[in-house]
């Protein structure tokens, strides 16, 4: 494994072929230095480069994307950054791979070629110049992009030592399924690659967009109205590699809706996401909040809180107390080894309620200890506000000292008192809290927990999760399965995560992911609160468009499932619950489950990140197991507080909720260090375990011999004949890992062996 800070994570798929020396040629056209030297040098660019000549090739150090969608059309430019680190001119020649139905729109670069020009090649091209290159320059990475679309041009001249931009736009018309149009930037899933992308889209639409979604990159979006939409990969995701998939709805009533179903091989069931957007701005006829909120803040002033820790609550209560709407209530609590309420009854927000809050608020002081079980009872066991939603912010620094201090009998005291199913959001302040505690508070009340780590800012993470709780829009949602008559059925869908459904707020999407049975029309209903009154939305969604290119489906269910049996590990922590160790039969139960699932779809964790290991040998599978139970045990059950606890809290609250791909396997280590592992790769629906110089796929790994029915060569005519087999299935980028590699083909065993001499990059463990 590496740490973030220390590698690179993403590539640029542009692939440069570029000659050196052109000086040497005299006065040489772009183009006919293009057929005389194209193959000198080959990258993707890429870790590692194949050269002919001694000097290096022409690098791409960084890719602008803009992409504006209008009306299904998408026009798509990049910039991109060229750099010659040589002392001599070189010429570039750029291959660059689009989707199908693509037209050139433009190219320019700022050489002092007259007429730069780009061209589309089409599929016999394509291959033809494939099949070229790769035969010259032996790289496997090449093969990535085997059997797609290519646009082709030169770069000349790129001046010795120099940075130079390169400007191409490209359009095409974007499928849709229903209401959801897709959209995919092309994109290599290597973990080797270490050039930035940036990624702007930009959506119009006649029909207003309800949501807009990636399974492959986090977003920052922005809705500028009904019918435009601002959304770009977030900053720190800009190297993460992978192609950059992008859907949205166009909406269709209150709650528009979709389905990405990814089929089993044997065509029987298989694994669904429910893509879910909500008409939120026009919600509400009269432009308020569709239902009301009642917002009780509950805040720790225990001795521990006194200086800038108990200044920035203060703010923050006053900075969420603003955000409330008119005919919105409130109500204060303070606790330390007391309990002190503000007022008697909410109150409704106006400047004099908020004044006397204020007030209120400048006089508390932090001295004594932390009474959490008093405070949350006197938080829940009030009446709420008539058609209301009502919530709680519960805030502590501290482990519980005073009163009732159990982990398991203050969580079944909140359970007990919030008949009036308040929503709980905690937010521990520093890392000497129980984060298990905190996280199951807020869990069982379709809330959520916070951590405010050391040197973070209390009002900016309070004001963060208060702002996302705008205007509630559907309250208490359930999702059922119906059949043709609209009875409800339940032998169609299992395992649907998240099992309990969140409140959704204004922009909120919901993300569902199962697995489905059959191959019959799926009907869904989601029911609701809105306005205090009930509200029913039905969805229908054909299955006969499921397809193996939704591989992200299974890949994030996996992913949250894991985290669920996690979850359940942690909960084995509780008084009482720890007395078999290791040998505790439920450990064992729910570690093997993990273990399974993480080998096989190649998602680890800070407790299974052995398994990439070299040295691991997954054949000893009692050994394995064994020591995932010690991880398990030592982390999961035993730690409940410190750096230790909060770093497996945001793990798991991050993988719990996951809607995109970590390919990278990035997670935070108990020291809250940011690391990824790169000894597995996960490749479409295909994982693949490094172990020397040869790449496993995982349903081989855990054999401790096995035996090739084919032995194919790199750059042989059957090796050629197996990479466009690979082509017509859509999994060519698994013969694009270094090394050997041992992949599953025809239910069978196959052996590709690496270029002569050729070994994958070192990796730091």
């Amino acid at each position: 494994m590496r740490r973030f800070l220390s590698r690179g994570l993403c590539l640029a798929s542009v692939w440069l072929v570029a000659a050196s020396g052109l000086a040497a040629f005299g006065q040489v056209s772009a183009p006919a230095a293009s057929r005389h030297l194209s193959a000198a040098h080959g990258i993707m660019p890429q870790l590692r480069s194949w050269t002919a000549r001694a000097s290096a090739p022409v690098q791409v150090t960084a890719v602008d994307a803009g992409v504006v969608i209008v009306e299904q059309v998408a026009t798509t430019t990049l910039d991109i950054q060229l750099h010659n680190p040589t002392s001599q001119r070189q010429l570039a020649e750029i291959l660059l791979p689009v989707p199908d139905g693509a037209a050139v729109r433009g190219f320019s670069f700022q050489g002092a070629a007259s007429e730069p020009t780009a061209r589309l090649l089409t599929h016999a091209e394509a291959r033809q110049t494939f099949d070229s290159i790769v035969a010259r320059m032996k790289d496997p990475a090449l093969l990535e992009f085997a059997g797609m679309n290519l646009i082709r041009s030169s770069v000349f001249p790129v001046e010795p030592g120099s940075d130079q931009k390169v400007r191409l736009t490209y359009e095409h018309l974007l499928k849709a399924d229903g209401d959801r149009v897709d959209y995919v930037l092309p994109r290599s899933q290597s973990l080797e690659y270490d050039v930035p992308w940036t990624v702007h889209v930009k959506i119009k639409s006649s029909r207003g967009v309800a949501t807009v979604y990636s399974p492959t990159h986090p977003l920052d979006t922005k809705q500028t109205s009904p019918q435009s939409v601002s959304t770009r990969i977030a900053q720190h995701a800009t190297r993460e590699p992978g192609s950059f998939r992008l859907s949205y709805l166009l909406e269709r009533g209150a709650v528009t809706a979709s389905l990405f179903a990814y089929p089993n091989p044997d065509q029987r069931g298989g694994y669904f996401l429910l893509l879910a957007g909500l008409d939120a701005a026009r919600s509400a006829a009269d432009g308020k909040p569709a239902i009301r909120r009642e917002l009780t803040l509950v805040l720790d002033r225990s001795g521990s809180m006194n200086g800038e820790k108990l200044e920035q609550a203060r703010e923050a209560a006053l900075q969420v107390l603003s955000g409330l709407h008119e005919g919105e209530t409130f109500n204060l609590i303070v606790y330390n080894d007391s309990i002190t309420r503000f007022a008697a009854r909410p109150l409704a927000k106006s400047a004099e309620t908020l004044r006397e809050a204020r007030e209120f608020l400048s006089q508390v002081n932090a001295v004594g200890g932390t009474n959490i079980h008093d405070a949350l009872l006197e938080a829940l066991q009030a009446p709420p506000s008539p058609n209301c939603l009502p919530i709680v912010l519960f805030l502590t620094d501290g482990l519980p000292t005073v009163g009732q201090t159990s982990e398991a009998a203050i969580r079944k005291a909140a359970a007990e008192s919030n008949r009036h199913e308040r929503r709980i959001f905690t937010f521990g302040v520093g890392v000497d809290v129980n984060t298990p505690l905190l996280d199951k508070l807020a869990a069982g009340s379709r809330g959520f927990a916070t951590f405010v780590l050391p040197g973070e800012d209390v009002e900016v993470k309070v004001g963060t999760v208060f702002r996302g709780l705008e205007g509630p829009v559907l309250a208490s949602p359930r999702l059922h399965v119906l059949d043709a008559d609209g009875r409800q059925r339940t032998d169609r869908v299992l395992d649907v995560l998240p099992s309990r459904l969140p409140d959704l707020f204004q922009g909120d999407q919901l993300v569902l992911l199962g697995r489905y049975l059959g191959n019959d029309t799926l009907r869904f209903e989601l029911t609701g609160d809105q306005a205090g009154k009930p509200k029913k939305f039905q969805f229908e969604f054909s299955l006969g468009k499921s397809t193996a290119e939704n591989t992200f489906v299974p890949r994030l269910w996996a992913s949250r499932q894991i985290a669920v049996l996690t979850d359940q590990i942690r909960d084995l922590g509780l008084e009482g619950a720890t007395a078999g160790g290791e040998n505790d039969p439920r450990l064992r139960e729910l570690t093997d489950e993990i273990v399974r699932l993480s080998t096989e779809f190649g998602i680890l964790t800070e407790y299974t990140a052995f398994l990439a290991q070299e040295g691991t040998d997954l054949a000893l599978r009692d050994q394995v197991l064994a020591e995932a139970r010690r991880n398990f045990q030592n982390r999961a059950v035993n730690v409940r507080s410190g750096v230790g606890a909060v770093n497996q809290e945001l793990n798991n609250s991050y993988q719990r909720s996951q809607q995109c791909l970590n390919l990278s396997n990035g997670y935070w280590t108990a020291d809250l260090q940011r690391v990824a592992i790169t000894n597995v790769q996960q490749v479409d629906d295909r994982a693949f375990y490094r172990r020397g110089n040869r790449w496993v796929e995982s349903c081989y790994v855990e054999q401790s011999d096995v035996k090739p029915a084919r032995v194919v060569a790199f750059g042989s005519e059957e090796h050629s004949r197996l990479l466009w087999e690979l082509v017509r299935q859509r999994r060519q980028p698994v013969v694009s890992l270094g090394g050997d590699i041992l992949l599953q083909l025809d239910n069978q065993p196959v052996l590709i062996q690496g270029p002569a001499g050729e070994q994958p990059e070192p990796q730091s463990e």
